[in-house]
């Protein structure tokens, strides 16, 4: 059976390999981050260096007489050439020393920690009920399509992805949690106090992939094979599950991983909303205190999350339809 437009399009740099040549593929996949990683770090030092503030008084605390400030000053390495600042943080990245903070003189890996897995919690939950909900939306409206079902859902996804998450947060604290006391609106002390900024979260998701997979499942529903099918007497449920679904699939996985990385990474408003104390919060606060080792840090983490999922996301593709294999040809 030929794989759909969409799908070949995504598909179409790959082709059936043993398990070795998975495991390379990994590997050169990985190797590319590199340079990619380079340039990344390249761009978040030069922007930390354009931040005002002297980072020496910083660190030694405002009211530290002067001759703290250019201890603090050598012992950062401030008096260093730029060139030789960056070469010094790389060397440290590559050792595993993020450096230590500003405001608590404490590691930055055991900050960063402290705040990964409340952010992982709240990227999880709020990625399982918006992608659950956005598929079935997504299809249902494709069902229905050019019906008043798929009008009403269309307008509630557009109304979902327009729809700032600072002001729904902020709904559901006023309408849904202090009348009622159910929820908590600050902090992380009960599993229930993860569902406000949950939902908050994950309803631009929940609208972007209802959108998404709207489009991928007619499209797919317009090819020949698909009208092949029907043409020879298949019920049309298996036709849309086994056939359109299994192959509309590949693209919005694409967007799930996506998504799921601007979870990771773009939760810093609804955390600051909530109180949530995960890398979102901390970024915040980070910036507030211009501590530069944790913004670095963090942005360096963001980053090689997002590129760790893409590489995630081309794996999944061959579970998702056994046509697809994971070697990249040359374009």
């Amino acid at each position: 059976m030929p794989l759909p437009v969409t799908a070949a399009r995504e598909a179409s740099r790959f082709t059936f390999i043993s398990g070795n040549g998975m495991f390379a593929y990994i590997i050169r996949r990985l190797l590319e981050m590199i340079p990619v990683l380079l340039v990344v770090s390249l761009l978040v030092f030069g922007f930390i260096k354009l931040l005002p503030g002297d980072p020496a008084r910083i660190y030694a605390g405002p009211d530290a007489p002067i001759e703290a400030v250019e201890a603090a000053r050598q012992h950062l390495g401030l008096n260093d050439s730029l060139p030789q600042q960056y070469v010094n943080w790389i060397d440290s990245l590559l050792h595993g020393d993020l450096g230590t903070t500003y405001r608590t003189q404490q590691p930055v890996l055991q900050v960063i920690k402290q705040g990964f897995l409340p952010t992982l919690w709240l990227a999880l939950a709020g990625f399982a009920w918006s992608v659950l909900l956005g598929l079935m939306l997504g299809v249902l409206a494709a069902l229905k399509r050019g019906k008043w079902q798929d009008w009403t859902l269309m307008s509630v996804a557009v109304g979902g992805i327009s729809m700032p998450a600072f002001w729904l947060g902020l709904l559901l604290i006023q309408f849904g949690a202090m009348p009622f006391g159910l929820f908590s609106v600050s902090g992380f002390n009960k599993a229930s106090d993860i569902v406000l900024p949950a939902i908050t979260l994950g309803s631009s998701v929940a609208a972007v992939m209802a959108r998404f997979t709207r489009s991928a499942f007619l499209e797919v529903a317009q090819e020949d094979y698909v009208r092949t099918a029907k043409a020879k007497g298949l019920r049309n449920r298996l036709v849309t599950w086994k056939h359109v679904m299994r192959n509309a699939l590949i693209p919005v996985i694409t967007m799930l991983g996506l998504q799921f990385g601007f979870l990771l990474g773009g939760s810093i408003v609804v955390e600051s909303v909530f109180n949530w104390p995960g890398l979102g919060w901390l970024l915040i606060e980070s910036i507030k205190a211009q501590d530069q080792p944790v913004i670095q840090a963090l942005v360096m983490l963001f980053v090689f999350e997002f590129i760790v999922i893409n590489l995630l996301v081309d794996l999944l593709y061959a579970v998702v339809n056994p046509a697809i294999r994971l070697r990249q040809e040359p374009r």
